[in-house]
């Protein structure tokens, strides 16, 4: 058929030429898009392989999630350009094109946020982590799916203030009948981004004390110092002040010594010396200082203070202990006597 006939001919208002130029770009678009995508997947995963971010993987993820059907209808539809379409035709056409565009992007943000909470969360090892992950990706997946259905409906002139409106009001009725399962849920994933504790660290709050055994979705166990378990809500947990003896790279000890009034200035002088040899003589202990202190009702009263370069407490005990029964022995050496609460009485006869 030669131009002249394809111009000559015409069908719903368009000629043939118009049908062989939609054709034509429907084709080229098509295999331009789908080399596109085979090249940049080449190129990121050489990008990949030259970076050590935890997230170049999903780079690759979204690149290869635009599937053929959807390149070729963006293709489709850049080919009806070319053509006189009106009505319902047209409409149904853009509408199913801002449709797939929406979905395409809720997918890939979608791909990005799940591989980014899976790789932060599983770092963690925890039981739980494959609960929590799940629960993050329900929820971004309601808040994106809700926003890309307004997206939609919006260009396809629908009012959807109204529609917003009343979402609001119905987001803020559920929001304060499930207010407390919403607090811990979300104190839980602050606790999981945060990490203020984790399983294992021994932690301090108010009167409780224990070690921390898992981090639930609502609650975290904690195994008391006394042996009973402590349920206590995330929300709590973050609320409070807690103090985290899990992440000390030494502890502190400081205890007083008296020796009684009868010491001499002599003996005084030297137990400094002695208790200060017998701390540095320890293995992961650091010594701070150590003064005479005061004269108190019936002791003469030294303070001293001293690090043990461990964090677990059963090696701390043992430290203070071996150090304590040291300057017992060499206090009996040394004929240096330890005091205790006496009271001495006087009595003058006239």
């Amino acid at each position: 058929m030669s131009l002249d006939r394809l111009n000559e001919y015409e069908k719903w208002g368009n000629s043939g030429m118009d049908y062989v130029w939609a054709v034509g770009v429907f084709v080229i678009l098509t295999l331009v898009f789908a080399v596109l995508q085979k090249v940049l997947v080449k190129l990121t995963e050489k990008f990949v392989a030259k970076t050590k971010t935890e997230l170049d993987d999903a780079l690759i993820a979204m690149v290869k999630k635009i599937k053929p059907p959807f390149y070729m209808f963006v293709a489709f539809y850049a080919a009806l350009l070319y053509l006189n379409i009106e009505g319902v035709a047209e409409t149904a056409v853009r509408v199913i094109l801002i449709t797939w565009i929406t979905y395409q992007t809720v997918q890939s943000i979608q791909i990005f946020i799940d591989m980014y909470v899976g790789r932060r969360i599983t770092k963690t090892n925890e039981r739980s982590a494959e609960s929590i992950i799940h629960i993050i990706h329900n929820l971004t997946s309601i808040i994106l799916w809700t926003i890309g259905l307004l997206f939609v409906l919006s260009n396809i002139g629908v009012n959807v203030n109204s529609l917003v409106a009343g979402l609001g009001i119905g987001g803020i009725a559920v929001a304060l009948a499930a207010q407390n399962v919403l607090g811990d849920l979300f104190s839980s994933m602050a606790i999981y981004f945060d990490k203020p504790f984790s399983p294992g660290d021994f932690v301090t709050m108010g009167e409780f004390k224990g070690t921390v055994q898992k981090i639930g979705i609502k609650t975290t166990r904690i195994k008391s110092v006394t042996g009973e378990e402590i349920v206590a809500s995330n929300n709590e947990l973050t609320s409070a002040t807690l103090r985290n003896f899990g992440r000390l790279s030494e502890r502190r000890k400081l205890f007083k010594l008296g020796v009684v009034y009868e010491t001499s200035s002599e003996k005084l002088k030297k137990i400094p010396e002695i208790v200060k040899e017998i701390i540095g003589g320890h293995d992961k202990v650091r010594f701070d200082r150590m003064h005479f202190e005061a004269f108190d009702d019936w002791a003469l009263n030294f303070e001293i203070v001293y690090f043990v370069q461990d964090k677990k407490y059963e090696v701390y005990m043992d430290t203070h202990q071996a150090i304590l029964f040291a300057i017992k022995e060499a206090f009996e050496e040394e004929g240096i006597e330890m005091a205790y609460p006496t009271r001495v009485v006087y009595n003058k006869q006239s």
